[in-house]
């Protein structure tokens, strides 16, 4: 497939991960940023254009020639109604295909974001592709760094619940699947990894690899709220993240697909290898 392919949030965990193996594909990317803070983090080989959701001015010069689009929430970002500006220009730009990052089970899940911009993309007219990952590794590598770093604790309120969690490299590597070749339109892929873990048992796994103990502390909703708080982080953020983790908590997350396998025809990156390529990161001098 030829055109050019837009990839919004491409200086996050995933959207850097999915330029990566669109470029290793041989596609011409576009990548998104708000400011020129994020341009290092983008990988080099691609075109970088200023762009704001909130900002319809941005839309024009993104969607130049653009014949794809991965699409992704920004953390800050709750309302569907907010991306419908977007989806229009989108529209009348002639996307042929819209590659959206929703997340495991939005389809039955009203309380996450996803759940509404699935439905607002659904009805906007445009070809759209769904991929509803599980909980990311990443996530323990960015989020929730600092409290591994500084106080070999996991702090995230998911009880005892088992969660399937992915490796951002490979939600990258299906996206690149479904935007590089035809026949994804109007699929929806439930992505997770092998093995459904709860997180005393990554608490293990994180404590076997990088050598010494680390603790899965169970916190409430609310104590975890007022955690993530006293780390900087928007209460909205905050709010998605307990609605996303009280899915584990109630043993909703521990779904295990097989879809990741049969649209790149291998077995998904383990959690113990997650920990390994990233050991140094956790460590407590890095």
């Amino acid at each position: 497939m030829s055109g050019t392919v837009l990839v919004t949030g491409a200086a996050g965990n995933v959207g850097s991960e999915v330029v990566k193996a669109l470029l290793e594909a041989g596609v011409t990317v576009r990548a998104t940023m708000t400011d020129d803070r994020e341009s290092e983090r983008i990988p080099t080989g691609c075109e970088r254009v200023a762009f704001d959701f909130c900002d319809a001015s941005t839309f024009p010069q993104a969607l130049r020639h653009v014949d794809r689009v991965f699409l992704m929430r920004p953390p800050h970002m709750s309302d569907a109604k907010a991306f419908l500006p977007f989806l229009a220009a989108m529209k009348e730009a002639g996307v042929a295909q819209v590659v959206f990052l929703s997340l495991l089970g939005a389809e039955k899940n009203p309380v996450v974001p996803h759940h509404s911009i699935e439905k607002e993309l659904k009805k906007s007219g445009l070809a759209w592709t769904m991929l509803r990952p599980s909980f990311f590794m990443q996530n323990l590598c960015t989020t929730h760094l600092a409290d591994i770093r500084e106080r070999d604790e996991i702090i995230v309120p998911a009880g005892s619940g088992r969660t399937s969690f992915i490796d951002v490299r490979d939600i990258a590597a299906a996206a690149a699947r479904v935007l590089t070749e035809p026949g994804h339109e109007g699929q929806s892929y439930s992505l997770t990894g092998e093995e459904a873990l709860d997180y005393d048992e990554c608490a293990a796994i994180l404590s076997d690899v990088v050598g010494r103990p680390i603790t899965y502390t169970r916190p409430s909703g609310r104590a975890f709220a007022e955690h993530m708080r006293t780390r900087g982080y928007p209460a909205e953020f905050v709010s998605v993240m307990r609605a996303i983790y009280m899915v584990a908590k109630m043993r909703m997350a521990a779904t295990v697909t097989t879809d990741l396998h049969e649209l790149l025809g291998r077995r998904p990156i383990s959690f113990r290898q997650f920990a390994e390529d990233n050991r140094l990161l956790f460590s407590a001098d890095a």
